[in-house]
């Protein structure tokens, strides 16, 4: 066994969930490794997809996926998607080859602990055959317990050292979670009894507390809201708002804006999710409960930081509620009144005679497509349509690669997520131009045979830069001429459909009565909607 080997072996018995890859010859040996470990591989067609493939497998799956990139270009193609597993903090593990210790003269050489380290994420490297076990389960654990994208560097010629004999047990500890001080308890809990309209905001790190969220959330009286990224944790309890932000609907907005106690459960409360700050009243306490200490209060002011794990945090402070019960029902005093999802909104049909509103497309999507989805999300002007109209069963079926707000990473991203949630029906919603720019991973898709639709918001353009510099200005450099789509995804291999209204829909019914073992392509030549709602509230920070 050589080290290439011996760190493929490694992270096989260590726990992955799969392997997404570009093979070159740096990264070939440590691939098939993992191959001969029983870790499943997807080859992609470019490095940057899958990069964004194994960030998506991760955040959908108990397991966290891993990377292989060839030294050098493999690890800079690889780059944005790694940046925004590394912002999400997504736990991920990057095997790159990197060129042979005391090379000068190679032509792959960068400095790659350097580039990892300035996209965010941590920079590991295997550093001998004598510490390549020890080099392996440090990055595995930091990856695991800190929820960290960590970037492994593996020298060629450390590669091919021989090395050591694993040893039969590679079982690595789980940190224990962080309960949170007695004190600190005690201060969120006189801040639920002292609250009339308590809203609960979970948001990434709450993904897992569900239960535990909805048992306090009833004993406080609290209504229930999620970030973007955590959509789908409530779905189905009674008072559960959706999702808080630029995406809410009017009447999601209306009942947290009313609030006069908001607490985020691992949840940044940044611009988006609190829509820069207009979604907090001004007479609101702010609580925010988190893991890390530095994340307490760093988007905005609050009145009490909890250091602590959500779940753990939520059956304390539950406890103090039953030792001290509060008065009254809180928020829930009543059902709710009205709906608070955007598909009940009446809204105007923009629609004409060759353009669908965006809208209705999305609603009749949700009505025809089965409710046992994963539904990812491309960025762009359209993206408020499929992350609020397509209903979702948990948090597992949203994926919502969105920290570096980069278009293109969409059709990775549904790939990467139906490959961890394989008994779901994937759906991704995506722009022309995200969907132009990463079209090489349709292959993919056709190639493993994944019964994808694909939902092409197509209006010709890069839609949020029309409608930010608007009327008036050259936008020649952001609209292009109309592009068919459907005839060059079936190119590829996929079905496809163009839809320029409703009734041109009819053919979805069809693919999924079909057993389909193919993407279907829905080229939707959408309508103008001037500008979505959730950009009008985006570029304000921009």
């Amino acid at each position: 066994m050589n080290v290439a080997e011996l760190v493929g072996t490694a992270l096989g018995r260590l726990g992955v969930g799969h392997v997404f890859t570009v093979v070159g010859s740096g990264n070939f040996e440590v691939t098939n490794a993992l191959a001969a470990a029983g870790v499943p591989v997807t080859t992609a067609r470019h490095e940057g997809g899958a990069a964004t493939m194994a960030d998506a497998f991760s955040r959908m799956s108990d397991l966290p996926a891993v990377l292989t990139t060839h030294q050098g270009c493999g690890l800079t193609n690889a780059a944005t998607g790694i940046g925004e597993a590394a912002k999400s903090r997504t736990p991920m593990i990057v095997l790159t080859a990197d060129v042979a210790n005391g090379s000068v003269t190679s032509n792959f050489k960068i400095d790659q602990d350097a580039l990892a380290r300035s996209l965010g994420a941590v920079a590991e490297r295997v550093h001998s055959a004598g510490t390549a076990l020890a080099d392996v389960v440090r990055a595995y654990r930091t990856a695991v317990n800190e929820r960290r994208t960590v970037v492994i560097s593996l020298p060629l010629d450390v590669q091919a050292a021989a090395a050591p004999a694993l040893p039969d047990d590679l079982s690595v500890l789980a940190d224990t979670p962080i309960r949170p001080s007695a004190a600190a308890v005690e201060e969120l809990a006189a801040a639920i009894r002292a609250a009339s309209r308590p809203v609960f905001v979970a948001g990434r790190g709450a993904r897992g507390a569900g239960p535990e969220l909805v048992a306090l959330a009833e004993a406080s009286g609290a209504l229930l809201a999620t970030s973007a990224v955590a959509n789908g944790l409530f779905q189905g309890q009674p008072f559960a708002l959706g999702i808080s932000g630029g995406f809410s609907s009017p009447r999601t907005a209306e009942l947290i804006s009313s609030a006069d106690l908001v607490v985020g459960w691992g949840c940044a409360l940044n611009m988006w999710t609190m829509r820069h700050g207009n979604l907090i009243g001004p007479d609101a306490t702010v609580v925010q409960v988190d893991v890390e200490g530095r994340a307490l209060g760093a988007n905005r002011p609050i009145d009490l930081g909890v250091v602590g794990d959500s779940a753990l945090t939520a059956v304390d402070v539950l406890a103090a509620l039953e030792a001290s019960p509060r008065e009254g029902a809180g928020y829930r005093s009543a059902p709710l009144e009205g709906s608070v999802r955007w598909n009940d909104e009446e809204t105007p049909d923009v629609s004409t005679a060759t353009a669908i509103d965006p809208r209705e497309l999305s609603k009749e999507l949700d009505r025809l497509l089965p409710a046992e989805r994963i539904v990812s999300i491309d960025s762009g002007n359209f993206m408020g349509y499929p992350s609020a109209y397509l209903a979702v069963p948990d948090e597992r079926g949203f994926c919502f690669t969105q920290a570096f707000q980069s278009i293109g990473l969409g059709l990775a991203t549904a790939i990467g997520a139906a490959l961890a949630q394989p008994s779901r029906l994937p759906v991704l919603g995506t722009g022309d131009g995200g969907f132009l720019m990463a079209i090489a991973e349709l292959e993919t898709a056709v190639r493993i045979g994944l019964p994808l639709v694909v939902v092409v918001y197509n209006d010709a353009a890069y839609g949020a830069e029309v409608h930010h510099f608007g009327e008036g200005t050259d936008l020649s450099t952001v609209t292009f001429p109309e592009t068919d789509i459907a005839s060059i995804a079936r190119g590829y291999g996929a079905a496809a459909l163009t839809v320029r209204s409703p009734a041109d829909l009819a053919g979805v019914t069809d693919w999924l009565a079909s057993s389909p073992t193919a993407p279907l392509v829905i080229d939707a030549k959408i309508a103008s909607d001037g500008g979505s709602w959730w950009l009008h509230e985006a570029f304000k920070g921009h």
